[in-house]
């Protein structure tokens, strides 16, 4: 079954490199996981949320706004889509990212299919 593991990064909190996260043996441990057991199918790290532009439509006029839609103490930093055998397998896994570790948080999220 496929989740999505949304990777949760306080607000003001440290906003590593793709270098830092190479030199960072959780990340290169957690990484090299995931990849031997073939688990991930997708993904990606997004930019910090000050990057982020949001589109709302009105009628026939489209409104643009910096940041994110909603102000929160955490804001989405990357998303995995992970397979596994169920939502306990996906907890687990999700338990050991790093960004888990470091005072941010990973969302478990099931996938339609």
């Amino acid at each position: 079954m496929k989740y999505a593991l949304l990777i949760c990064t306080p607000v003001g909190g440290a906003e590593l490199s793709p270098a830092e996260i190479a030199d960072d043996p959780r990340f290169t441990s957690y990484i090299e996981e995931v990849r031997s057991r073939d688990l991930v199918k997708g993904g990606a790290r997004l930019r910090p949320a000050s990057d982020a532009t949001t589109v709302r439509v009105q009628g026939d006029e489209v409104l643009l706004t910096d940041g994110p839609f909603i102000e929160s103490k955490e804001y989405i930093a990357g998303i995995d889509i992970v397979e596994v055998a169920d939502l306990d397998e996906a907890i687990s896994l999700a338990s050991r990212h790093p960004a888990a570790l470091g005072g941010g948080s990973v969302e478990v999220r099931p996938v339609w299919e």
